[in-house]
């Protein structure tokens, strides 16, 4: 294999750069424009409350499950292939999202926009690995973090913009129909981009492990919404004992078998394993956070979409500023700079506790409790997962990355549905300031839970070559 880089133009390199930077945009947007969209979709198709939590789970769901299976499908049949399959058919999906005509009809888009995103979305780093020099690569991977901060704060603006203008008589389904455009974009111009694949028919996949993994996870979070909206009935139960029998089977299965998702000396990596539960608890947190604001604003306020993305704005500005202000500090501080965010996170949560708790504020009020918490999340995002890797060796460093990437999709799923099932039971039985209040409190505290668990992590992030 010719070394990184050598057999594609400087220019070309930048281009593909670009391409594999917007299909990630395309993937962020898709996790982040529910937050705003989700009342609108459940009033327009006449869907009960509980398809709220469902409408940013089943995506990240999807995604968290199949991502480490996509990477090796990548692997063996080879990354470019794999990525502009992705590609079509997360387009396809968005198109069949913009068409939804019942609450099960955007649910299995969802889905299916997830599925095809875990085959998308792991092949971008590897296709960078090959086209750039490894001298170029601590520039080129530290790029990622601010930009994709920027994009973050396009998701809910765009959102409220759009279901806003209403375009054509859109509403919310303009914001599909973006993502339809923007899919077929990323589609030519991977095309035309992306290096000649190269295959490794020597990779062995795993389906049966990823099968598993989606049907135990999907039982236990679709056991925990569903019992927001009907309370704990047998069905419930039953799926939460099914998702947990599914999850045992798989852990059996990884012991047992000779391909396991995760490299088992990972497993007696107390770092690593720290780095696992601190990261799964602080997404879970920030995307519980994100969901329970907007239903807070526009269920509880009765703000429009656009105001409510104007309020939250300020969040990703803080997102913005402190990935940017933080990324060439993450290898001087290490976990330093991960209690530095948790810090960060809490002091921006507990204020934006007291706004809610002070009757008679106004929303806007929220808006530097909201920026805290970025600057907070900002310096959290690069950092955590990076001294998680830190007493990772080079031959761990594949399975613990891809593991810890759906960890993340994961806890966001888990976040969103726990936080926002909370939220809605709560309101119901008493108002939606009531159950903002209860769900900020539990943010609070696995914030605290996290800042507990710092002593456990290594104290240095991972080398570049990690």
């Amino acid at each position: 294999m010719p070394q990184n880089g050598t057999d594609v133009r400087v220019s070309a390199r930048w281009r593909i750069f670009a391409v594999i930077l917007v299909a990630d945009v395309l993937d962020l947007l898709s996790t982040t424009v529910t937050n705003i969209a989700a009342p609108s979709v459940v009033r327009d198709l006449h869907a009960p409350p509980s398809l709220t939590p469902w409408l940013g789970s089943t995506y990240a769901l999807a995604l968290g499950s199949i991502l480490v299976i996509g990477g090796r499908i990548g692997d063996r049949y080879g990354q470019r292939r794999a990525f502009l399959t992705g590609t079509a058919g997360f387009a396809v999906a968005s198109l069949l999202c913009a068409l939804a005509w019942s609450p099960e009809s955007i649910i299995g888009a969802r889905l299916a926009q997830g599925v095809f995103g875990a085959l998308l979305i792991p092949q971008g780093f590897g296709i960078l690995l090959r086209v750039f020099p490894r001298e170029e690569l601590g520039r080129v991977f530290g790029l990622f973090a601010p930009l994709m901060a920027v994009g973050s704060i396009s998701g809910p603006v765009v959102a409220g913009l759009v279901i806003q203008a209403n375009p054509f008589g859109l509403g919310w389904r303009g914001i599909f129909a973006g993502n339809v455009l923007l899919g077929l974009a990323v589609l030519l111009a991977g095309a035309k981009e992306l290096p000649p694949d190269r295959e490794r028919r020597a990779v062995v996949i795993d389906p049966l492990a990823a099968v598993l993994l989606m049907l135990g996870v999907l039982g236990v979070l679709g056991g925990l919404v569903q019992s927001g909206d009907g309370g704990w009935s047998p069905a419930t139960l039953l799926a939460v004992a099914a998702g947990a029998a599914c999850l045992a089977l798989l852990a059996v299965h990884q012991v047992r078998g000779g391909n396991p998702l995760l490299e088992p000396s990972l497993l007696r990596n107390r770092g690593f394993v720290a780095g696992v539960l601190v990261g799964a608890l602080f997404f879970a947190a920030v995307s519980g956070l994100l969901y329970v604001s907007s239903l807070y604003l526009q269920d509880g306020q009765r703000l429009e979409p656009l105001t409510t993305a104007g309020t939250m704005a300020p969040l990703s500005v803080g997102i913005i500023v402190a990935s940017f202000s933080a990324r060439g500090l993450i290898t001087r501080l290490g976990r330093r700079l991960v209690a530095i965010g948790l810090g960060l996170t809490g002091a921006g949560v507990l204020c934006y506790l007291a706004v809610v708790a002070a009757p008679g504020l106004s929303t806007w009020a929220l808006t530097a409790p909201l920026f805290v918490c970025g600057l907070g999340m900002g310096c959290c995002f690069g950092s955590i997962f990076a001294v998680a890797l830190g007493d990772v060796g080079v031959d761990e460093s594949g399975s613990a990355g891809g593991a810890l990437n759906a960890v993340q999709q994961l806890a966001n799923a888990f976040g969103a549905a726990g936080v926002s099932t909370v939220f809605l039971t709560v309101s119901t039985g008493h108002d939606a300031r009531s159950g903002a209040l209860l769900t900020l409190c539990g943010v609070l505290g696995v914030i605290v839970l996290c800042a507990l668990c710092l002593p456990l992590l290594p104290r240095a992030a991972a080398a570049g070559h990690h």
